[in-house]
């Protein structure tokens, strides 16, 4: 084959030649920075945490805290609206709606990250097992792990969080991660099906390397990669979940925590009077479920072998 003789060609042979010696690791970040979709999704996420975590700062009042020039504007069929000191105005019972809605955003983040950490690590506990055992131990999970599949997510979680004696945020969390494990171990089982053929396991099994080591040296850390991507798209349905038990009453019903469920709930008498109380809390879930949800398939598709250029 003939050497490039013009500039294009030669330009196009060296991309090709970088694509070609870069890892698949520093492709997908490239990739990801490229992608619109990626930097959007990313941009809401960073903006989301950081209010979350500075929350106390960036609050000027308590969530439970009431204020008579609020109070004194508070008649049947009037709510306040913004006014000095209170950008976002007052809820029903004369509160600043503001400072509320910057502390739920912790609530929000801590109950969704939980939820998403727990179901992963059971789900990754149960995946690797039947994964890695195969036989009856395979069988025996994956059938109760396709009794949960069958059940619809919030329907489980709605069961799960109806159980408890008095309803509070770890019920919550409990049952948005009870709903996430059978995902996480249903995928990482297959991840697992897929390395047990490959060459590098093979190759570790004829060197005499032990099974528990081939496991955890070998085959994990090759199919844990899209169980990660899946935890960044599940953060997005723990919120929503998350949000929807409250929103019916089974979180945590303390008027002194700022939750945007409870409070989307604690608007629907007043729809008439002031919408902007439900408005509020329902974009934020919304804005911040589509950041986690943009970034996750931003980053499924820049992992992906198939899609590199």
């Amino acid at each position: 084959m003939s050497a490039p003789t013009t500039w294009a060609q030669r330009r196009r042979a060296k991309i090709d030649d970088t694509a070609q010696g870069r890892s698949l690791t520093a492709d997908a970040l490239r990739r990801l920075r490229r992608n619109p979709v990626a930097i959007t999704g990313a941009v809401i996420i960073a903006v989301f945490v950081l209010i979350s975590v500075f929350a106390p700062l960036l609050a000027p009042h308590g969530p439970g805290e009431s204020f008579p020039q609020l109070l004194d504007t508070l008649r049947p069929g009037v709510i306040p609206g913004p006014q000095d000191g209170f950008p976002l105005g007052s809820d029903q019972n004369g509160r600043d709606e503001f400072s509320r809605m910057i502390l739920a955003s912790r609530q929000t983040l801590l109950v969704g990250v939980l939820a998403t950490l727990f179901g992963l690590v059971f789900g990754v506990l149960i995946g690797l097992v039947a994964g890695a055992l195969g036989g009856w131990a395979d069988t025996v999970l994956m059938r109760v792990t396709d009794v949960l599949l069958s059940i619809p997510s919030l329907l489980l979680a709605i069961s799960v969080a109806a159980l408890a004696a008095r309803p509070s945020q770890t019920t919550v969390i409990i049952a948005v991660a009870l709903v996430n494990v059978p995902i996480f171990a249903r995928l990482l089982r297959g991840s697992m099906l897929a390395q047990r053929e490959s060459d590098h396991v093979l190759a570790a099994t004829a060197l005499g390397v032990k099974r528990p080591a081939i496991v955890v040296r070998h085959m994990l850390p090759n199919a844990i990669g899209p169980v990660i991507v899946q935890a960044t798209l599940t953060l997005a349905t723990a919120i929503l979940d998350a949000a929807a038990l409250s929103f019916l009453g089974l979180g945590d019903a303390d008027p002194a925590r700022a939750e945007w469920g409870l409070m989307l709930a604690n608007a629907q008498p007043y729809l008439d009077v002031r919408p902007a109380l439900a408005l509020y809390p329902a974009l934020a879930i919304i804005v911040v479920a589509l950041g986690f949800t943009l970034f996750g398939e931003a980053l499924r598709e820049a992992l992906d072998p198939k899609g590199r250029r």
